[in-house]
């Protein structure tokens, strides 16, 4: 495939190619526009604050605020709507014939999300989905993780006399947190009705005339159904690159203290992809930004190795929604649920935390 040549890099600035537009790249991306020549390629022309998405589906005017256009905050790159198909030695190469060279190059492809590539599709998507859960009496979902439980809460908050049936695989809801904080959130969920199968697994495919059949044997039937099962890390391409080396076995790519992938000086990882011990979360993903996008400015600035910034992995906090008022929390020493760790999180979701660290306005008015 022929490539197209972009210009060579100036002197004067160091070029920076941020790989995905995500929680972790966006922001580092924006962090270093003014520092750096910077080339951010996304496959679509917007950020998405994940965590609103729920809500989003049941309230499609809360994707208003929560889907940004790159641009609006990215005023001072090159911003590359396209996929990154292979890493060379000093290069990128795209899905559409472009060879983009680098000083830096930062990798924050996360998770693998079939989306729109505009955001006034995206918004439409939402749109419909809501349409679809109102329109719904019965609705199932499957898949007991975080996305899962919040889709749920999110529904059975708006609507109350929605029938939601949830089918987890595991033994318990929530996995990625403490037996505990499961617990919570299966009492919270069965207070509100929603029916909760454990240890069973639903497939889609067999499904007729809204009647769905668990591996347990047992019979649901409901008018949509909405798959919340983990995506796949989208580091599936990078097998056949120069970087296939640096990946461990579950696909995440092993970076030293400094966010670098291990062995190479002038490569960064951040965000999920990273194989790090600690859980995925989002607030965490900006930590790496803010980290990586540190020490890539002490390295153009010159500034010796050894003073680089350590990241320390994060601790056991998480919150997970329930609606818009209600959430369960784990801290290190403590796990709660209700309203108090609701007025955390729930109410906006740190939506417009989020904007102003982007630089952006909390709300559109």
């Amino acid at each position: 495939m022929a490539t197209e040549e972009l210009p060579p890099l100036a002197s004067e600035f160091k070029r920076v190619v941020v790989l995905g537009g995500g929680i972790a790249g966006a922001l580092l991306a924006k962090s270093l526009q003014f520092r750096a020549e910077v080339f951010l390629i996304d496959p679509k022309e917007y950020f998405e604050i994940p965590w609103a998405s729920l809500r989003a589906m049941v309230e499609p005017s809360f994707a208003e605020r929560s889907v940004i256009n790159h641009s609006d905050y990215f005023t001072n790159g090159q911003l590359v709507v396209s996929t990154a198909v292979d890493i060379r030695e000093n290069e990128v190469l795209t899905s559409d014939g472009r060879s983009i060279a680098y000083d830096y190059l930062v990798i924050a492809t996360g998770h693998m999300d079939h989306v729109p590539r505009i955001r006034t599709e995206r918004l439409e998507q939402y749109q419909a989905e809501s349409e679809k859960i109102n329109a719904a009496n019965s609705i199932l979902i499957i898949g007991g993780g975080p996305t899962g439980v919040e889709l749920a809460g999110e529904i059975v908050a708006y609507d109350p006399n929605k029938k939601v049936t949830l089918v987890h695989r595991g033994s318990r809801l929530l996995e990625f947190i403490g037996a505990k904080a499961s617990k919570k959130a299966l009492d919270w969920l069965t207070s509100r009705k929603v029916e909760v199968l454990l240890s069973q697994s639903v497939d889609t495919n067999s499904a007729a005339d809204g009647t769905y059949q668990t591996s347990g044997g047992e019979t649901i039937t409901a008018d949509c159904h909405f798959v919340c099962t983990g995506k796949p890390i989208g580091s599936s391409w990078l097998k056949s690159t120069i970087f296939k080396d640096y990946l461990d076995g579950h696909g995440k790519l092993v970076v030293d203290d400094n966010l670098r992938v291990r062995g190479l000086k002038k490569v960064f990882a951040i965000g999920d992809i990273t194989a790090l011990p600690e859980i995925q979360q989002g607030y965490l993903a900006q930590r790496h930004a803010m980290v990586a996008a540190k020490n890539i400015k002490m390295l153009i600035s010159g500034e010796k190795e050894t003073k680089l910034a350590v990241y320390k992995p994060g601790t056991a906090i998480a919150i997970v929604s329930l609606g818009k008022r209600d959430a369960v929390a784990q801290f290190p020493f403590l796990t709660v649920s209700g309203c108090l760790p609701g007025m955390i999180k729930s109410k906006d979701l740190f939506v417009g935390k989020t904007r102003k660290t982007m630089g952006l306005k909390p709300t559109l008015t």
